[in-house]
């Protein structure tokens, strides 16, 4: 009996982190990880911390609210930390945590292949494009 009550929870466990589930919290988590400047954040601290200036120079584009609102998320997912020297003017670095580390290598690969592939997924685009007009 114990075993099927054990099966049951372990079971239940599992569901509530099927990602196919409306209501499963790893949505939220897969929603942030998908996000172009996250991918990209991850990327660029590979060689190491980087003051904010850094980050926002090194990610085109980026406005200041977005980057500062992705990397209090990443802060507060446990992905990066953020280091505040007193200093003037004061310093702040960001640097990824071992969980951070643990997807990094995913979402560089992930950046390497639309970077190796863009050519293709063009093609594709003005082939659909084309026959749908």
């Amino acid at each position: 009996m114990a075993t099927k009550t054990a099966a049951r929870k372990r079971a239940r466990a599992k569901a509530e982190y099927d990602a196919f589930l409306a209501g499963c919290p790893s949505r939220q988590l897969l929603a942030r990880i998908s996000d172009k400047w996250v991918a990209l954040i991850l990327a660029a601290l590979t060689d190491g911390p980087l003051r904010y200036s850094a980050l926002s120079r090194r990610l085109a584009g980026v406005s200041q609210k977005m980057l500062t609102q992705t990397l209090r998320s990443l802060e507060r997912d446990g992905l990066l930390t953020r280091t505040v020297t007193p200093t003037v003017p004061v310093t702040v670095t960001y640097e990824l945590t071992g969980l951070g580390r643990s997807l990094q290598d995913l979402m560089l690969g992930v950046k390497a292949w639309a970077e190796a592939h863009m050519d293709e997924v063009l093609a594709h685009r003005n082939e659909y494009d084309a026959g749908v007009a």
